[in-house]
């Protein structure tokens, strides 16, 4: 099915978030959607979806004008949608959450599971997706519940399949797999208009790429464009996709963590026996496959995770028996995993975001009186700082882009003197000029002499950020080595090889690649 947008424009009060755009998707297309996070392209897409209505323009399926007063009309058409953040019941079995809406009937009013279920394993077999259509939701990895999407929307005879930042929350294998995914989709005649900001997915993936910057289309691209150039689009300037850092100058260790065990809710362990230091003036970055004990991990320094054994100490101190309150007091910075749930309160305004763990310390509070004045003067300042795209500081956080709420998060713990700086997952979601300004301001934060700890499944920032490179497996940590270990390596210890086992496959592996090379360089003289 061909898609077309002509000038498309939608208007929520003074602000246009999509301005006059235009677009064609081909029939069998993977057309990329790429821009900054605030640009507009979720908007543009839920207007597609019938969600939001176009205040000007129209859109056109195999050159007929549609009109979608509701996401049914545009299911109807042919248009499924996989939103960024998952539209799934966690208790319901993959079944149950494939046929809500849809619920497919025998006879009146009795629902036909058994009909549902063999539509969920035909999708699947097809498609080789691997799951279960009895599972239920939250016992799920977010790969599968992707997949669980995807055959929602493939169930409903989706022609064209829009994907809105589909990799946001994903690890680098299950990434692998959308990407083998969408190409059978392709192959099988879908339309796919793919939304991101990560511009090495785009370049693997895409058939033609659509830039918009602040609502407005700004280029068209191909996969050869490079991904300065498609950055330089994004941003509206040059934009450096490596971060420049001085070699690290570390001094004392005074963070140490020491047989650190921790248990799940159900009482599995997650954390298994950890060892680390970290020194002033140094990054140590933790990486791994998401979901082997690295949010766990950063949970339990912050206290909101208890530890089962083993011991926390900050500058001699141990941790162990302090709130999480009286942590922040000491000196921890903590950026979480999830700012949405746990980082911000999206009802709360810039201003009250900001002090969340300070706003009874001065000089905000006096006594037991808040001092609004000065609440709102050191919210404009760091606001400024960080580069906040806002209306005014009392707006509702939950106005801004993913990327500006995440700068209100580092503004909010890098306004103090810190002993220690804690940021897990610190730029996922977020686009290429957002996340060169987050790595920017941590390298700057390890300059003043701040321990850091780094959590991360983005390989690509583990290798741009760290000083030291700790690599956890099923809990453990499989060994600590040099920032500019070769990623084959640190991609083996992901996997649960030992550091130096790793080492030695990975040159075994060279070296055969290098045999076959001149073995064919051979035969053909």
């Amino acid at each position: 099915m061909k898609l077309e947008l002509k000038g498309v424009t939608k208007r929520f009060g003074s602000f246009t978030a999509n301005d006059r755009i235009s677009l064609t998707v081909e029939p069998g297309e993977i057309h990329a959607l790429l821009g900054e996070n605030g640009a507009g392209k979720s908007t543009l897409m839920n207007t597609i979806y019938g969600l939001y209505a176009p205040d000007e323009g129209e859109i056109l399926l195999d050159d007929e004008p549609a009109r979608f007063d509701g996401p049914g009309d545009a299911v109807a058409a042919g248009i499924g949608m996989v939103h960024q953040h998952f539209m799934l019941i966690p208790v319901f079995t993959v079944t149950e959450s494939v046929a809500l809406g849809y619920e497919p009937t025998k006879g009146p009013g009795l629902l036909d599971f058994t009909q549902a279920r063999e539509r969920v394993r035909e999708i699947s077999a097809r498609f080789g997706f691997d799951v279960d259509p009895d599972a239920v939701i939250e016992e799920l990895p977010v790969g599968a519940q992707q997949r669980v999407e995807i055959i929602k929307a493939l169930s409903r005879d989706a022609k064209v399949l829009i994907l809105d930042e589909p990799t946001a929350v994903l690890t680098p294998q299950e990434t692998d797999e959308l990407i083998a995914i969408m190409r059978q989709l392709k192959d099988n005649g879908t339309s796919i208009v793919f939304i991101t900001h990560k511009l090495r997915e785009v370049r693997a993936i895409a058939d033609r790429i659509t830039v918009i910057r602040r609502g407005k289309v700004v280029g068209q691209a191909t996969p050869d464009a490079s991904e300065t150039e498609l950055a330089s689009l994004m941003v509206g300037r040059a934009v450096s996709l490596t971060t420049d850092k001085e070699p690290a100058r570390p001094g004392e260790v005074t963070f140490a963590i020491d047989g650190l065990t921790v248990l799940d809710s159900a009482d599995k362990v997650v954390v298994d026996d950890v060892d680390l230091t970290v020194r002033r003036g140094e990054i140590l970055a933790v990486a791994g496959v998401q979901g082997n004990g690295q949010t766990e991990l950063a949970e339990a320094i912050l206290g909101v995770r208890e530890a089962v054994a083993g011991t926390i100490e900050l500058d001699g101190k141990d941790l162990g028996p302090l709130s999480v309150k009286e942590r922040l007091r000491a000196g921890l910075g903590f950026v979480p995993e999830d700012r949405s749930t746990d980082g911000v309160i999206p009802g709360f305004s810039i201003t009250e975001n900001f002090v969340l763990d300070m706003y009874d310390q001065p000089p905000y509070a006096k006594g037991l009186a808040m001092r609004p004045a000065a609440l709102r003067e050191a919210a404009t300042t760091q606001t400024e700082r960080f580069d906040v795209r806002l209306g005014t500081v009392d707006d509702p956080i939950s106005t801004l882009s993913g990327g500006n709420q995440q700068k209100v998060v580092l503004a909010r713990e890098m306004s103090r003197e810190l002993r220690l700086f804690v940021a897990s997952q610190p730029t996922r979601g977020l686009d290429v000029g957002s996340i060169e300004f987050v790595h920017r301001t941590i390298v700057e934060e390890r300059d003043k002499g701040t321990p850091c700890i780094i959590v991360s499944t983005e390989l690509d920032e583990v290798i741009n950020l760290a000083d030291r490179i700790a690599v956890m497996y099923r809990g453990r940590i499989v060994g600590i080595v040099p920032a500019d270990t070769p990623r084959d390596v640190l991609g083996l210890m992901m996997a649960g090889v030992p550091a130096e086992e790793a080492v030695q496959e990975a040159s075994r592996h060279q070296t055969a690649l290098s045999e076959a090379d001149d073995a064919a360089e051979e035969e053909n003289r």
